[in-house]
């Protein structure tokens, strides 16, 4: 037969497979395992931030994943973080910049949650730890441990919850969420008896037993990976192919900074270093004359109290913070270890989505702040890493948010039906980064030039204006900052990558500010 004769006869058999493989693509429906992390900033290996960092976990699936480099919080503080994220909402468009259940938000109330719009999708939800804000709901087929256990742990001083005993004062006088940090074994020996003197943790002061590394309760996060590893288990041995959605929200590094001493073991504080600093880098800031959610101002108020409690020795200071800070990610990166090669030892290796990130970074003193909430690339810029059974270790420069993981996961997962309850709820404010999962350096992205960050100024029961709220916008080379009385900070971080020198003022960037202001406007859309 000739060959112009069987490609005629073969050609619609073709067309076929090639329809049917599209068709496959489109109604494909992978698992998906969440991984989110609390608090955590770029100090991972892959992500740079801090050159003594020891992330080999997070190395690794960044080594098989697509790495987005460039990715930024919306919201850089916990709740209304998470709040976005899981209804794929702008803050700005629901005006939620503080601490409401999304439940009972006015907007959020009535959109989907992700694992909500999964479940009518034909999944099973599986969480645990750290993920949404209060109790868990019927978005959840089943649930891991109690919310009230997931901080800590704490030290309890035989009448009230306190803070570590090696914290020095004034820091200590914080409280023993944010003004605790330090070696589980700074704590004591307790026999993790109800009362005892020790170690706690959860609200209500469930006891933890302690007598050293290698003899001690499991901590929440460990808890949590070891729930997750189990129901890994589990899953393969039912006989549904029933696909499953599993979030695992882990604590750390948020405070109180506690680890095993082991963790603490790997960075001596004599070999500590310490990133590179400008004296006086707030002076070209207008922060502090633009946020109302603390008259006091946690950042500010936490770096002056470290320092004043180590004799203003900020070298000594921080490195004493930044211990607990490192061992901390490097115990976390331990724990997400435990559930990728769980997943990777399991049947569902290779129809399984993984996404790690976490909900805003930190800032570890720069511009004297130390702690979460500022419109500045160490508070506001979040590792992120996506997995698929087709990436194989590629890098993303372009600028993402994590208000894009929504609609990336509807699309990827090929998930039907409107994100909303009904009318009222706020629209999907993200896009797919689909485009980016199969090409890293491709131009065809429907998305924004650069990713948006607002900084709520909303003080605490005054419901502010949007356009008196407090926005950071992100390119790949600048970060524009635009406050509420107008003030605006603009860096250039191919010639400033730590943004030392606020160059809003200089007349030749009038044109790169305007329109880079003009790109920040058009997401937002209410000024």
């Amino acid at each position: 037969m000739q060959k112009s004769k069987i490609y005629f006869l073969l050609t619609p058999f073709l067309g076929i497979l090639i329809s049917l493989n599209v068709f496959a693509q489109e109604t494909r429906k992978p698992n998906v395992i969440f991984i989110m992390c609390d608090d955590l900033n770029d100090y991972e290996g892959v992500f740079g931030g801090h050159p003594q960092a020891k992330t080999p976990n997070i190395d690794k699936l960044a080594a098989t994943g697509v790495q987005f480099v460039n990715a930024q919080s919306n919201v850089p503080v916990c709740q209304p973080s998470r709040n976005s994220l899981f209804t794929g909402v702008y803050p700005h468009d629901s005006k939620d910049f503080g601490w409401t259940d999304h439940r009972k938000q006015a907007v959020l109330k009535n959109n989907k949650t992700l694992m909500k719009l999964f479940q009518e999708n034909g999944y099973t939800t599986l969480g645990t730890g750290k993920l949404t804000h209060g109790k868990a709901t019927d978005d959840w087929n089943e649930w891991g441990m109690k919310e009230q256990h997931n901080y800590g742990p704490f030290f309890f001083d035989g009448k009230k919850t306190s803070v570590n005993p090696s914290v020095p004062s004034p820091y200590n006088s914080i409280g023993p969420i944010d003004g605790s940090y330090g070696r589980l074994s700074d704590g004591g020996i307790s026999q993790g008896e109800w009362g005892e003197k020790g170690l706690v943790y959860g609200w209500d002061n469930k006891p933890l037993k302690y007598t050293n590394d290698d003899n001690r309760d499991l901590l929440q996060d460990e808890l949590h990976a070891q729930w997750a590893v189990s129901k890994l288990n589990d899953l393969e041995k039912r006989e549904t192919e029933q696909p499953f959605f599993m979030g695992i929200g882990f604590v750390r590094p948020h405070t109180p900074l506690h680890a095993p001493d082991k963790y603490f073991d790997m960075f001596p504080l004599d070999e500590i270093q310490l990133d590179n600093w400008l004296k006086n880098d707030e002076k070209d800031t207008y922060y502090n004359n633009n946020f109302e959610a603390n008259k006091d101002n946690k950042g500010p108020k936490y770096y002056k109290m470290l320092l004043e409690s180590y004799g203003g020795n900020r070298e000594i200071a921080l490195k004493h913070f930044l211990q607990a800070y490192l061992a901390c990610v490097t115990f976390v990166d331990e724990q997400i270890g435990k559930v990728v090669d769980a997943l990777n030892r399991s049947k569902f290796k290779e129809n399984t989505i993984v996404v790690f990130t976490s909900d805003h970074g930190w800032q570890m003193g720069e511009k004297s702040y130390l702690f979460k909430n500022s419109p500045w690339e160490e508070s506001a810029r979040i590792p992120l890493i996506i997995k698929t059974p087709e990436t194989k270790g590629e890098k993303v420069e372009h600028p993402v948010s994590l208000i894009d993981i929504y609609p990336t996961l509807m699309e990827y997962c090929s998930l039907q039906g409107d994100t909303k309850l009904n009318s009222k709820g706020g629209n999907l404010g993200g896009f797919s980064l689909l485009p980016f999962l199969e090409n890293s350096k491709t131009k065809d992205w429907s998305g924004p030039n650069g990713a948006l960050t607002v900084v709520g100024n909303y003080g605490y029961g005054n419901k502010k204006a949007i356009n008196k709220q407090n926005y950071s916008y992100r390119t790949q080379r600048y970060r524009y900052i635009l406050y509420g009385d107008g003030s605006e900070e603009l860096y250039d971080h191919k010639k400033d990558p730590y943004e030392w020198k606020n160059i809003a003022h200089k007349k030749s960037l009038k044109k790169i500010k305007k329109s880079l202001k003009s790109e920040m406007l058009h997401i937002i859309k209410t000024r």
